[in-house]
């Protein structure tokens, strides 16, 4: 497979360019609009919203736009993706792929971490190279087809459906998938193991970190999270769906850009995901009460 380094230090200078704000010697920003304030909100805005792919592990690459994330798993046997985008942004996974030196042709999987179509849109394109098989949790399959798509994207076929505890393995490379329902009926959570210089880490992607409305996606929101708590143990980096759910991403992809010999790596941090974990917890109970207390509540009453 061919590869190629991707220089971080060009995201970086494409961020700034786009008017963002810049960030000084202390990490405090010098104009008032954040650089993930306006990722988030700007989606429309393509020259804002298409960033270069980006390393960010040995094995592991960002070729997803400012506010929803895609990304490439490289094994020594083919690519995985995680997530495709949507709309106007949904040749930009392929095109950051070819931008890193590697052939969309040489994907084998892409994982659909749930059923919305910001994150399954350009699943059916990517369905028409050789080979490609799409992974998504059982349910989600059924409940892509029944969501509102009012921009009438073209939905793709339904292939694997994921039960909990399943893997796919490339070469290699083995991913556990954990069927963790709450934000969509079978949202999936990515378990994995990504490299930095040779060195391995525990990675974990929550597919949908935040729960659907309604009392039993509350309920299941909450499970889910306390399933992730008991086996949080070793995970020591976080890769999210959406950049915006870290508050630091883009200041920590401006620190591995910088990043010297004997640094630490920026996204290795256990604590923050045990933190996060810990806050949707909250966040998930919270709901639940307020979800059951409507419940209780005489009809017309808040």
């Amino acid at each position: 497979m061919r590869t190629k380094t991707w220089a971080l230090a060009a995201v970086v200078a494409c961020l700034l360019a786009a008017g963002l704000p810049r960030v000084d010697a202390a990490g405090q920003q010098t104009t008032p609009d954040t650089r993930a304030a306006r990722l988030r909100t700007e989606t429309k805005n393509l020259a804002l919203q298409k960033v270069a792919p980006f390393k960010v592990f040995d094995n592991l690459y960002y070729v997803g736009v400012g506010y929803v994330g895609s990304w490439l798993i490289t094994t020594n046997q083919g690519l995985i993706l995680i997530d495709t985008l949507e709309g106007a942004y949904k040749e930009h996974p392929l095109e950051g792929i070819r931008k890193l030196g590697f052939d969309p042709g040489n994907i084998k999987y892409v994982i659909l971490t749930h059923s919305h179509l910001d994150h399954t849109a350009g699943a059916a394109r990517i369905q028409e190279l050789p080979g490609v098989r799409l992974a998504m949790g059982d349910a989600d399959w059924d409940a892509l087809t029944r969501q509102p798509n009012p921009n009438n994207e073209r939905l793709p076929r339904r292939d694997i459906a994921v039960k909990d505890g399943d893997t796919i393995t490339v070469g290699s490379t083995t991913i556990k998938l954990h069927v963790l329902g709450g934000h969509t009926p079978a949202t999936l959570g990515v378990d994995f193991t990504v490299y930095d210089a040779g060195r391995p880490y525990r990675a974990f992607m929550f597919g949908g970190a935040a729960p659907g409305p309604g009392r039993e996606a509350a309920e299941q929101f909450l499970a889910s999270v306390n399933r992730i708590e008991q086996m949080q143990d070793g995970v020591q980096v976080r890769i999210v769906t959406h950049a915006w759910m870290d508050p630091e991403f883009w200041e920590r992809v401006d620190r591995l850009a910088s990043r010297k010999p004997g640094d630490p790596h920026p996204f290795v941090r256990p604590d923050v995901f045990r933190a996060w974990i810990a806050e949707l917890k909250t966040t998930a109970a919270t709901r639940v009460d307020e979800a059951r207390a409507r419940e209780a509540s005489p009809r017309g009453q808040p």
